[in-house]
């Protein structure tokens, strides 16, 4: 009698174990899969994307891929989008490197009910599910006020900036206008569309000041511009306010320092943590806005502490 019960208990328990591991399965397999195809994975500012992304997928259980072309080659960017058209993930996120080209395969997943979400870099394409980013108008006119309010009504200020893949240096550059022809500010030099190579920048930071001696100010439309500015006029004698775009440890160094009052920053941690929470809400049938703001953030020596110490952790 004994004998039968073992048995029979061992029979029960065996039934439920491999019915367990036949519910538990599926729920394996059902993981979304998400691919994420950003510029670079090398840059200081890309990393903390990625590292926004991948918190993302372990807090929303997301099985997510992050991958990006070597040296920015949007031409290696569109055979990535080849390749993970043929695996066919459930959401596609991408930063388009040139996104007026390409829209081409983009629609190609939408053509295969796979949602696109545009990440970082914006495009009036209609079939997008969503932009996740910077508002790059706010972020030019809040670049502009925080520089004048280091000046006086008629100081003149230069701009500089890079435009190569996308409008959004040009956004920054109406925002900051705004802003600063509304107290007067005097706009002596506008550099857009320059190479980003470091001794070109420096040329025609160096060009700026040679034609306008008098300019009090500058705006950049990312912190690599902006770094090579410092330099420049450092080099000079000169001390004048410089804003940036992206938040970069050595500026948020400087402004730490005292050496800059301030700049202006991208969000790329929220970027990235945002695109996955939306995600998330798209797997799940829910609505989502066609724009969602990441926010800007002004660095000042009261916050470039903490600021440093966060995107320290996140690079480690």
């Amino acid at each position: 009698m004994l004998k039968r019960l073992v048995v029979l208990l061992l029979v029960i328990f065996s039934l439920s174990f491999i019915f367990i591991i036949f519910i538990y399965k599926p729920l394996v397999e059902e993981k979304p899969k998400i691919t994420v195809v950003l510029k670079d994975l090398n840059s200081e500012y890309w990393r903390i994307v990625e590292a926004g992304l991948r918190d993302g997928f372990q807090d929303f259980g997301i099985e997510g891929k992050i991958i990006a072309p070597n040296n920015l080659s949007f031409l290696e960017q569109v055979e990535l989008l080849e390749s993970i058209l043929i695996e066919k993930p459930d959401i596609l996120i991408i930063s388009p490197m040139y996104p007026d080209y390409s829209i081409p395969i983009l629609e190609r997943f939408i053509e295969k009910d796979i949602p696109v979400v545009l990440l970082d870099t914006d495009h009036q394409w209609e079939n997008k599910t969503t932009y996740i980013g910077t508002d790059n108008v706010a972020l030019g006119r809040i670049a502009g006020t925080l520089l004048g309010s280091q000046l006086q009504p008629g100081s003149e200020v230069a701009i500089i900036g890079v435009d190569l893949y996308s409008p959004d240096a040009s956004e920054q550059i109406k925002g900051a206008k705004l802003s600063l022809e509304a107290v007067g500010i005097k706009i002596v030099a506008e550099k857009v569309n320059i190479y980003s190579e470091t001794m070109i920048v420096k040329k025609e930071i160096e060009r700026i000041l040679e034609n306008h001696p008098k300019v009090k100010g500058l705006i950049a439309t990312n912190d690599e511009l902006a770094l090579a500015a410092f330099e420049v006029i450092e080099k000079y004698g000169f001390k004048l306010p410089i804003i940036g775009a992206d938040g970069m440890n050595d500026m948020i160094k400087l402004i730490e320092e005292g050496e800059l009052p301030g700049t202006v920053a991208q969000n790329p941690y929220d970027m990235g943590y945002l695109s996955v929470e939306t995600v998330k809400k798209v797997i799940n049938g829910e609505n989502v806005e066609k724009h969602i703001d990441s926010g800007v953030d002004i660095i000042i020596k009261g916050n470039a502490k903490q600021r440093l110490e966060f995107q320290k952790r996140l690079l480690k």
